[in-house]
């Protein structure tokens, strides 16, 4: 059993994984800015206010965990750093007996099949833009990191991805999208949420992005 802090608990992904790991037995802490965002959490789940750009809340409930689950984000870019790098000195204020972080990232920054990322090929979305950039800019802090903080990326197909059924099964990727044989990349929030837990159990990507898909 781990002791699992999740933020951003309230949102679609945040909730399913707190919902996935709560069903694995772990000791799960779900986190949002206000606790009247969270609600319809699973039997045992624990409660906390916090803002995952602010240290000392952070740093806070870092000292009862064994990971902490990124599952923030919002239009403004500076967010995602923020939170790594929040994250980060927390774990590394704690020293070797820190959490690990698994930061929930998007899909944007993955490479097409000739090499270039979703976010620089032509017609990507203007409005998604901001999302996109904040998360690339994630990874590039982490990829920065020294030693003393372990980390994990887990990025969902780039465009294919909604609430929908958990089948419980996923294939994963590590630079570039998991196709499927219709030549498209699809995951649901709910099966993201099983393989992100299963990274938790089954640490296979440390101080790496991955992705998954069917």
């Amino acid at each position: 059993m781990s002791r699992i802090t999740v933020f951003g608990a309230a949102g679609k992904a945040g909730s399913r994984v707190v919902a996935e790991a709560a069903a694995r037995g772990h000791q799960v802490t779900a986190v949002a800015r206000t606790l009247d965002k969270l609600t319809a959490l699973p039997d045992g789940a624990q409660t906390a206010a916090a803002d995952a750009t602010d240290l000392e809340s952070v740093a806070r409930l870092a000292k009862d965990a064994d990971v902490l689950v990124l599952t923030v984000g919002g239009p403004d870019a500076a967010l995602y750093t923020d939170a790594v790098a929040t994250a980060a000195s927390a774990v590394r204020n704690l020293g070797p007996a820190g959490p690990r972080i698994l930061h929930m990232g998007g899909g944007a920054g993955l490479l097409t099949e000739q090499g270039v990322r979703f976010f620089d090929a032509p017609g990507f979305p203007e409005e998604f833009k901001p999302y996109a950039i904040g998360q690339i800019r994630a990874l590039d802090a982490y990829l920065a990191l020294d030693d003393g903080v372990t980390w994990t990326y887990l990025s969902p197909p780039p465009v294919h991805f909604a609430p929908g059924e958990r089948t419980g099964h996923y294939r994963t990727g590590l630079d570039r999208p998991v196709l499927g044989d219709d030549g498209q990349a699809r995951i649901s929030y709910e099966d993201y949420a099983v393989a992100l837990v299963d990274e938790i159990e089954n640490p296979r990507h440390l101080n790496r992005r991955f992705t998954v898909g069917y």
